[in-house]
Parts: C-alpha cells; structure tokens; sequence
C-alpha cells in the first residue's frame, strides 16, 4: 500500500502541475482497505472525498 500511495504522490508532483478550483483530477485507480480496485471515475457526479491514512503500527 505504502508503495501505491508513494507513486500516486510521485505521480502528481512530478508530472502535472497543481489544480485549480474547479478543475478536473486527473483519472487514478488505488486499491482501497479490502483490496478492491478504486477508480476516481467511478465517482463521477458524485461528491467524493479522498483521505490517506497511514497502515496500523507505522509511523505517521
């Protein structure tokens, strides 16, 4: 998981600029807690909100 979040943040601040309000995300996919596959356009219309939490028993 760890590596997943690594890349997805490696991914945005290395190749795209920030957004804006009210501009588009970019299209991701992660695996959530259960290990099914998320995809953002999955939520499309939809309100959504993305929070990282870190594994139990690691720092941060």
């Amino acid at each position: 998981m760890k590596n997943i979040i690594f890349f997805f943040m490696l991914k945005f601040s290395l190749f795209s600029s920030s957004l804006t309000i009210g501009e588009n995300a970019p299209e991701f996919s992660l695996k959530d807690q259960s290990g099914k596959i998320r995809r953002l356009s999955d939520y499309k219309g939809k309100k959504l909100v993305i929070y990282f939490f870190p594994k139990a028993f690691t720092p941060g």
